[in-house]
């Protein structure tokens, strides 16, 4: 068998079906020179029998023997991957059919030693769908803020998201993902490689994944506290802007403290924003709001939003 192009890493446990639709996506790919590496992450009968029914050749099942997380499995799959490119999809997503062709074209272009191909998705949730990221980088801006900062009332303004990441084996082999991590491991990782000087991140402006958020029973992000993303932030405040140290704390841990009823933090996440961050008006609106206002009222205030800028840009 000839070595492939791209080496497609999929992690997986205990949802079969899931990752059955993500596999048939990969397998789908115009671009056909690919092997597609699923990592079963921990004894999984279920998972393994479900896959052993698909007729693939550049299929390969790597199987764990115990449970590493998401950074764990996605770094295993790249120990066995034998592409010049890694491409990297969640059980729970899948791709458009060019995805792979899409991304690599624009990679052999790169100026770039390592460049980081990412592109436009459909987030499917149960309100309805929607096209993320909502705008691209701009060239003097730190990705930090791009990341975890917000310009808007509006989420999805920046995004990277995990399934859409397309980036050299090589890059992935001298600086893996963080294990022990259970959230924000691809925050973490593109930080972390974002101020290599052979580092350049880059999208395709075509929606070439579809991404399953906060549908129940499918994401394992939102089972993560507030405590936990505190944590990863405070421990990465060597990696981010004040601005984007402020808001992360106010979009990211403050709606999961909200969530869980943790009035006792009111105050001291606020203090903190201000204390290890920067942050604008912007901020300090989306804080209240999310402590204040129901999630169904801040989607009405959005959408009423959308509209007034929207009438305001055609006027």
């Amino acid at each position: 068998m000839l070595k492939p192009t791209i080496s497609v890493i999929i992690p997986t446990r205990n949802r079969p079906q899931l990752v059955k639709r993500a596999v048939e996506s990969s397998i789908a790919q115009t671009l056909k020179e690919i092997e597609i590496i699923v990592v079963i992450d921990g004894l999984d009968i279920s998972t393994s029998k479900e896959l052993e029914k698909i007729n693939e050749p550049r299929l390969k099942i790597v199987q764990l023997t115990d449970s590493k997380g998401g950074a764990g499995a996605r770094n295993a799959g790249v120990a066995k991957a034998r592409g010049e490119w890694i491409a990297f999809l969640d059980d729970d997503d899948e791709w458009l059919p060019q995805k792979l062709e899409r991304q690599l074209a624009v990679a052999e272009k790169s100026q770039s030693r390592y460049p980081i191909i990412s592109c436009s998705l459909t987030a499917r949730t149960p309100k309805g769908e929607f096209t993320y990221p909502r705008r691209f980088p701009q060239a003097d801006e730190p990705l930090s803020e791009y990341l975890l900062a917000r310009n808007s009332l509006s989420f999805g303004e920046g995004l990277i998201q995990t399934s859409t990441i397309f980036t050299k084996r090589e890059l992935l082999e001298k600086f893996p993902f963080q294990e022990g991590l259970s959230k924000h491991q691809d925050w973490d990782w593109l930080l972390k490689v974002d101020v290599l000087e052979d580092v350049r991140i880059e999208f395709v402006a075509e929606t070439l994944a579809i991404w399953y958020c906060w549908q129940k029973g499918q994401s394992t992000s939102s089972m993560s506290n507030w405590k936990q993303s505190l944590a990863w932030i405070r421990n990465s405040q060597n990696l981010v802007t004040p601005r984007a140290y402020s808001g992360f704390i106010m979009t990211q841990v403050s709606p999961q403290a909200a969530r869980e009823r943790q009035w006792q933090v009111f105050w001291s996440l606020l203090q903190e924003a201000f204390a290890r961050g920067k942050p604008k008006p912007i901020d300090l609106i989306l804080y209240f709001l999310m402590w204040f206002v129901p999630k169904n009222a801040r989607r009405t205030l959005r959408a009423w939003f959308r509209i007034k800028t929207q009438q305001v840009k055609g006027a």
